[in-house]
């Protein structure tokens, strides 16, 4: 069986994507509590925000699962989860200002989205391929060749999660000035919004630092084997 120190590397990782796992869950259950004082749902806050930019292109979407919400430019489809959808919390008017964040990010050619749109094949390959080839590079003498070319590949993934920050970061700040500015909060209820969106967010910086200790784990794994 094979093992490298740098392993451990990946404790303090897996640690903090957990807490940040743990932590978005909480935040949202207690704002999936509180109703707003306007009382409006998911779905009504997300067509209140397109209407009012004026953008009537983009499909409102009801899909099974919790937390699955998203926004698909391909389709041009926001899309709200059950626990959003028909929920007139402070959580549900939070995540679904947030995906239309994303479609007014695609409205206006926000240049980190696109990018991050034009990674997606090489992420699959890195994150499918590149640990596969180095593996088999560390096991299989002959194939030792093949430990650069996946850590190259697996880099790709890295390179995503960086550049999906901004783009996550810039999606909630436009969503906290809408509900604000249309009104669809009020006051302190602003507040708890925030509280949701940087729970979430903070689960994009985890899972970014998880997959580059992971890179510098192979990294490490690689020079070891050069010795």
């Amino acid at each position: 069986m094979f093992f490298h120190w740098s392993y451990l590397l990946l404790i303090p990782g897996m640690i903090l994507v957990f807490w940040a796992q743990q932590r978005v869950q909480s935040t949202y259950r207690k704002y999936s509590e509180i109703p707003s004082k306007m009382g409006m749902t998911g779905a009504q806050v997300a067509k209140t925000i397109l209407d009012r930019m004026g953008i009537y292109d983009v499909a409102i979407e009801h899909i099974p699962g919790e937390l699955t919400d998203h926004y698909d430019p391909s389709a041009k489809a926001v899309r709200l989860s059950d626990v959003v959808y028909n929920s007139n919390s402070l959580a549900a008017a939070a995540v679904a200002a947030h995906e239309c964040g994303h479609v007014l990010q695609d409205v206006k050619g926000y240049k980190p989205m696109n990018v991050r749109a034009a990674l997606v094949p090489a992420v699959n390959l890195g994150a499918n391929f590149g640990p596969i080839l180095i593996m088999a590079g560390l096991f299989i003498g002959a194939f030792k060749f093949l430990i650069p070319l996946g850590i190259a590949l697996f880099a790709a993934v890295i390179i995503f999660h960086v550049v999906t920050l901004p783009v996550e970061f810039d999606a909630s700040n436009r969503a906290l000035r809408l509900i604000d500015e249309l009104g669809i909060l009020q006051g302190e209820e602003n507040q708890g919004a925030r509280k949701v969106l940087n729970a979430a967010a903070f689960t994009y910086v985890a899972t970014a630092l998880y997959a580059l200790l992971q890179l510098v784990q192979y990294i490490l794994i690689a020079m070891g084997q050069r010795d």
